[in-house]
């Protein structure tokens, strides 16, 4: 259902504006709040999803961001009603966050279709929060803006810069290879996250409040603005009152987006240095947005841009240094003819008027085109071959040049458990040239699609000074997270893909320029492996049996395959 843009009478009104006995029931129970009756008189009633939680670190401040927004919709004539969703805290939630995502999303489509909303103000921060409740609304297709809770303050430890998530795995490194005490290690411990936010560097939170920006559904220099920055919460207070106006004014999410939003969110991540998981969500939102979109897109349509920040895990800053160097709109403004700049947004001015007086004030964080951190085509790159016929990814930005093109022998290990146990022992058969193979860490695999693909380095190799090698996964990693990593590799293990046929000893060949990720093992050796007989899998029941039995594979967004499209807002059924 395709619903139009015709918002008279409000979508509220069919509970708020009855007489008789329904009406009584609606209104009178609204009373108990302290509500008004002129609170129900017709005005747009305006649906504030907030994902706080105690639980998700990086949302836990959304309570007084959600103040800001009803003041804000208090302000341009509308009633405000928030409500909660699930939250994904990604450092907390097990076995992940990502095998939630989906729910979420189901969590916000059906509570926006159910309620007396005419549009919503979405509030979020943490990796999967964004794109899953961008998910549930374009489903819906309510007029919609997206509030991001904002990044951490920087991290100092001891009068330097550092980074939550990337200087994490740094400093674990460092403690296995001798070169930093635990003593240093847990001071650092409490310097990390020193505000409310999300992680500091261009991990999947900042890289999806960019993306949401660039795609046109949050307000104009919202990505970056630390947490607890006073602009913080007058851009949310903004939001409020923008969100009554686009009700009035019919404008929802499909009357936005279109194939210019997504090419522009794809060309947008590879100037910032996004996070690879920005693939796997862009291509479900897309799917939301019924907009085709494919993983080949994200290799084609980067190919002539430049990487222009200069953030961590591929530069030096972190992002209250990109806010304060002009975050986003100074990104748009800068790659210019490189986008679509007539593409609407929820401003209901174009992507380019909305950025035409931004200014760059530090070109130390963001480069110029003419001078760019790293040329165009460096960023994330789509991999084929016999390993991954549907695709793989890897963040060229991350890698390391020498290994961008390396032949070694797999060491295949079935769970990322397995590898643990065997990481630090002095016996693992392990040189630098070898190629680290976790599998059974897919979408239905795990479930989840774990964060695992930045395999720590076998002790035995750190103690000789090795800090990257060839991984290969079809899971994911954090997008703080850096090194020479293939990730989302298609068919999945678990699903019957050529990644499920490897064995330890095989040759593998990546070759990044050439886009090519192979093993070397013959055809008719590949299909007696397959011949041979498989242990039957037990899918389990619950919530992970729904997720194993309808999620779609790595390349096509992991998305629920009954929950792709958009179903519209139309009123339900009555029941008294």
């Amino acid at each position: 259902m395709h619903p139009d843009n015709d918002v008279s009478p409000r979508r509220s009104a069919a509970w708020f504006g009855l007489d008789g006995k329904l009406g009584f029931v609606h209104r009178s129970k609204m009373y108990n709040q302290g509500y008004s009756a002129s609170m129900f008189d017709g005005r747009p009633v305006i649906g504030i999803c907030n994902s706080w939680s105690d639980l998700a670190p990086c949302n836990a401040h959304l309570r007084q961001v959600a103040e800001a927004v009803k003041r804000g919709v208090l302000m341009a004539g509308g009633t405000p009603l928030e409500f909660p969703t699930i939250s994904l805290g990604e450092t907390l939630m097990r076995p992940s966050a990502m095998l939630f995502r989906n729910l979420m999303a189901m969590d916000v489509e059906e509570t926006l279709r159910a309620n007396p909303l005419d549009g919503v103000v979405l509030l979020g921060g943490c990796d999967k929060t964004v794109p899953a409740q961008l998910m549930g609304a374009l489903s819906v297709d309510l007029p919609a803006v997206m509030v991001t809770g904002g990044p951490m303050l920087n991290g100092k430890f001891r009068g330097c810069d550092a980074g939550s998530g990337t200087h994490v795995w740094q400093f674990s490194e460092e403690v296995r290879a001798g070169r930093m005490s635990q003593a240093d290690f847990n001071a650092a411990e409490a310097c990390l996250s020193r505000s409310a936010g999300h992680c500091t560097t261009m991990g999947t939170a900042s890289t999806m409040a960019c993306l949401a920006e660039a795609l046109g559904l949050s307000l104009p220099g919202s990505a970056a603005i630390p947490a607890v920055d006073a602009r913080r919460h007058r851009i949310a207070e903004e939001a409020g009152g923008r969100i009554v106006s686009m009700v009035e004014e019919g404008l929802t999410p499909s009357s936005i987006l279109d194939r210019r939003s997504f090419e522009n969110a794809i060309r947008v991540n590879a100037a910032i240095g996004g996070s690879t998981n920005a693939v796997v969500h862009l291509l479900a939102i897309a799917g939301r947005a019924e907009v085709e979109l494919s993983l080949d897109d994200f290799d084609t349509l980067a190919a002539k841009v430049p990487l222009l920040v200069d953030l961590l895990p591929s530069g030096r800053f972190l992002m209250e240094d990109f806010a304060y160097a002009g975050g986003l709109p100074a990104v748009i403004k800068e790659l210019g003819e490189l986008l679509h700049t007539d593409a609407a947004t929820v401003t209901g001015r174009s992507l380019g008027e909305n950025c035409a007086d931004a200014e760059n004030w530090n070109t130390d964080v963001i480069h110029t085109r003419a001078e760019p951190l790293r040329e165009a085509g460096s960023h994330t790159a789509v991999l084929r071959g016999n390993l991954a016929p549907d695709g793989a990814v890897i963040k060229v930005s991350a890698a390391s040049e020498e290994l961008v093109r390396h032949t070694g022998t797999a060491l295949v290990f079935d769970t990322i458990e397995e590898y643990h146990e065997q990481a630090d022992s002095p016996d693992l058969p392990v040189d630098a040239s070898t190629v680290l193979v976790v599998r059974n860490a897919g979408p239905s695999g795990y479930p989840g699609m774990p964060e695992i693909g930045n395999l720590a380095i076998p002790k035995k190799l750190l103690d000789a000074g090795v800090r990257d090698m060839v991984r290969i996964t079809d899971g994911r990693m954090s997008g703080t997270s850096y090194g020479t990593v293939v990730l989302h590799v298609a068919p999945e293990s678990a699903a019957g893909g050529p990644l499920a046929l490897l064995r330890t000893g095989d040759r593998v060949t990546l070759d990044v320029p050439a886009r090519r990720i192979d093993m070397d093992v013959p055809e008719d050796e590949l299909r007696r492996r397959a011949a041979e007989p498989t242990q039957a899998e037990n899918t389990g029941s619950g919530y992970a049996w729904l997720y194993r039995e309808h999620v779609r594979q790595a390349d096509t967004g992991a998305d629920f395959d009954f929950l792709v499209g958009r179903r519209g807002h139309a009123v339900p059924r009555r029941h008294l």
